[in-house]
C-alpha cells in the first residue's frame, strides 16, 4: 500500500498541534509526513542568535521536530532535552505540560509562545542550581551584581538546531541530523533556507490614532499589535523557496494550512512564489483547519475571514475541506458559504480539549482528521 503523503504548513504551537494529530493517525491511515515551517521568528530565544548569528531562527523548527519525536524512551528523553530552557526567572525550568512529548500545545501560537519560557517546580520541589540564580534584568545583570550568562532564556534544541546548521552548512541536511536524533516520525523543512522579515500596514496600532495606518515590522511585533492588520508583506518581498519543500508539495496527496498565527505562522508560506506556485501546481487535495479563537492578530477577523485571508494572499487556491469546531462556530451557515467560496465543503467536529481552553487536543483533532485524509477521492 502506498503511504498518503501529507505537507503541513505553519509554525509554534497551531503546526504543533496538527502534527501532534497527524502522529496519532499516521498507522491507521499510513501518512507520510512532512511539515514545511515559517523562518521568520524574531523573538525570544530564536531571535537572540538570530541577530546575533543570522541563520535561520530554530525555535519553529525545534517544536515541529519534537511534535515528531519519537516514542522510544531514549528519544522521548532528547525531545524532552531539546524543550529543556535554561532558567533566566529564579524559577527552574522543566518541560512545560503544552510542549512536553505527546501532549498538544496551544492551538494558536505566534512568534512569543514559541520562545517564551516556561517555568515550574521540579517533581520532588528542589529548586535546581540554575533555579538558585537570581533573575536577570533587563541590563543583563543580575540584582546581586553578578552578569546573566549567555545561555539564560535558550531552549537547549535552538542551541542544538543552531549548532548544527553551522556545522553542516545546509539547513536541511542538519533538520535530518536532528530528526535521527529524535527518531521523528516524518520530515522537517523550512519554507525558507534563509530567514525571512514579516512586515504588517496595521490601523490603529497607536490606540490613540484608531484610523492611522503605520507599518509593523518583525513576527513578534505583528503577532501582538492590537490594531488590525491590513496588508501583510515578507523581507526580501520573493524570498527562494526550499527545493526541498517545494517537491514535497507538488508530491503530495494532501496539503494542511493552519492552526496558528494566521498572519504570523500560516499566510507567509502563500508570500513565497516558489510555495505558492507549488501549492497552485500540486495535484494534492488541500485542508484548512481554522483556530479555535481569535489572537491579537486577528482580532476581529471572523472564522470566514481567515479563509478570506488565504484567497487574498493566493487567489488561485482552492481547498476541499475547512475544519472547524462545532462548539466555536457561531454562525455555521456563513462559514460553510465561506468554505464554498474556496470550493470546499465544511466539517465541524469536536477538537478542542475538553478543559475549554482554546488548545486543540491531538486525540481528538486526530479523529476528525481520519475520515477526511481517508476519504476516496
Amino acid at each position: 500500500m502506498t503511504a498518503t503523503k501529507v505537507v503541513a504548513f505553519g509554525g509554534g504551537h497551531g503546526l504543533s498541534a496538527s502534527l501532534r494529530a497527524l502522529r496519532r493517525c499516521a498507522p491507521e491511515l499510513d501518512l507520510d509526513i512532512t511539515a514545511v515551517v515559517t523562518v521568520g521568528d524574531d523573538g525570544g530565544s530564536s531571535g537572540r542568535l538570530r541577530a546575533a548569528r543570522g541563520g535561520l531562527p530554530p525555535g519553529d523548527l525545534r517544536q515541529a521536530l519534537v511534535a515528531l519525536a519519537g516514542d522510544h524512551p531514549a528519544t522521548r528523553r532528547s525531545a524532552q532535552l531539546f524543550q529543556h530552557r535554561f532558567a533566566r526567572t529564579g524559577t527552574d525550568v522543566t518541560t512545560p505540560t503544552e510542549f512536553a512529548v505527546g501532549v498538544g500545545g496551544p492551538a494558536t501560537g505566534g512568534t512569543s509562545a514559541t520562545d517564551n519560557p516556561a517555568v515550574r517546580s521540579p517533581a520532588g520541589g528542589v529548586p535546581s542550581p540554575a533555579a538558585r540564580r537570581p533573575a536577570p534584568v533587563g541590563n543583563g545583570h543580575r540584582p546581586d551584581g553578578g552578569c546573566a550568562d549567555g545561555l539564560d532564556g535558550h531552549a537547549v534544541g535552538n542551541l542544538v538546531l543552531f549548532g548544527l546548521m553551522e556545522l553542516l552548512g545546509d539547513p536541511v541536511v542538519a533538520l535530518e541530523h536532528a530528526g535521527t536524533m529524535l527518531g521523528t516520525v516524518g520530515r522537517v523543512l523550512p519554507m525558507s533556507c534563509e530567514p525571512v522579515g514579516i512586515e504588517a500596514q496595521v490601523r490603529g496600532a497607536d490606540p490613540t490614532r484608531p484610523d492611522e495606518v503605520r507599518t509593523v515590522r518583525g513576527q513578534h511585533q505583528v503577532a501582538v499589535t492590537t490594531g488590525r492588520v491590513e496588508a501583510l508583506r515578507l523581507t526580501p518581498a520573493a524570498p527562494v523557496a526550499c527545493p526541498q519543500a517545494v517537491t514535497a508539495i507538488l508530491d503530495a496527496d494532501w496539503l494542511i494550512f493552519g492552526p496558528g498565527s494566521w498572519y504570523t505562522s500560516v499566510l507567509p508560506h502563500l508570500l513565497v512564489p516558489g510555495l505558492a506556485e507549488a501549492v497552485v501546481a500540486s495535484p494534492a487535495r488541500r485542508l484548512v483547519t481554522l483556530n479555535l479563537s481569535a489572537e491579537k492578530e486577528t482580532l476581529g477577523l471572523s472564522a470566514a475571514g481567515h479563509l478570506a485571508a488565504l484567497r487574498r494572499y493566493l487567489p488561485e487556491l482552492t481547498a476541499d475541506c475547512v475544519l472547524a469546531d462545532d462548539r466555536v462556530v457561531n454562525d455555521p451557515g456563513s462559514l460553510a458559504r465561506a468554505a464554498e467560496s474556496l470550493g470546499a465543503r465544511l466539517v465541524l467536529a469536536p477538537v478542542a480539549v475538553a478543559d475549554g481552553s482554546p488548545r486543540h487536543d491531538p486525540a481528538a483533532l486526530g479523529a476528525a482528521l481520519v475520515p477526511v485524509l481517508g476519504a476516496a477521492r
